[in-house]
C-alpha cells in the first residue's frame, strides 16, 4: 500500500529544506541591504593616497611643538595649550565615535580669558572615540584615541 505524498517524513525535507535556505537567504539579504557597513571606503586607492598628506600634518604639529591638556565632561571640553605654541584663534575640534559613525560631531573652541580653549555640546559622549584637533587653516593635525567622559585634565596624546 501506497501512502500519499504529504504523510512521508522525507517530503517535508526535500522541500522544507530548501525552501527555509531560500527564506533565511533572502532575509540575510535585505538585512545586509538595510544596514550597510559605514567603515568600508568606497574609493579607497584615493584615500590610501592621502594618508601621506595626513602624515605629514601630523609631523607638523609634532615639530612646531603644540601640546594639549584637554578634559572632556559630559557637556564641555577643555584644551589648554601646553606646548611651545599657547595662542590659537580657533580650533575644529572633531569627534569619531569608533563603531558608530551616526554619532560623530564637531565643534569650534575658542580661547577664554586664561587662553583655555572651551566649548559646550549636547551630545552624549560615553565610550571610546578618536578626537582629532585641527587649526581653522588646518596646517597640522593632532589625533588621539580616548574613552570618555574623562572626569580630569589628561595629556593630548599625538596619535598617528
Amino acid at each position: 500500500m501506497q501512502t500519499p505524498w504529504y504523510k512521508e517524513p522525507w517530503a517535508y525535507l526535500v522541500f522544507g529544506l530548501p525552501l527555509i535556505s531560500v527564506f533565511v537567504g533572502t532575509t540575510v539579504f535585505f538585512v545586509a541591504q538595510n544596514n550597510a557597513d559605514t567603515v568600508v571606503v568606497d574609493d579607497y586607492y584615493k584615500k590610501g593616497k592621502s594618508i601621506n598628506q595626513d602624515i605629514r600634518k601630523y609631523k607638523l604639529a609634532q615639530k612646531l611643538g603644540i601640546r594639549f591638556d584637554m578634559q572632556v565632561t559630559n557637556n564641555e571640553i577643555i584644551l589648554i595649550p601646553t606646548g611651545i605654541e599657547k595662542t590659537f584663534p580657533v580650533l575644529n575640534v572633531n569627534f569619531y565615535h569608533v563603531t558608530m559613525a551616526e554619532r560623530d560631531f564637531s565643534v569650534k573652541l575658542t580661547p577664554d580669558g586664561k587662553g583655555w580653549m572651551r566649548q559646550s555640546f549636547d551630545q552624549n559622549v560615553q565610550g571610546k572615540w578618536r578626537v582629532l584637533v585641527t587649526p581653522f587653516d588646518s596646517e597640522w593635525k593632532m589625533q588621539t584615541t580616548v574613552a570618555l567622559p574623562q572626569s580630569q585634565f589628561t595629556e593630548f596624546e599625538l596619535q598617528f
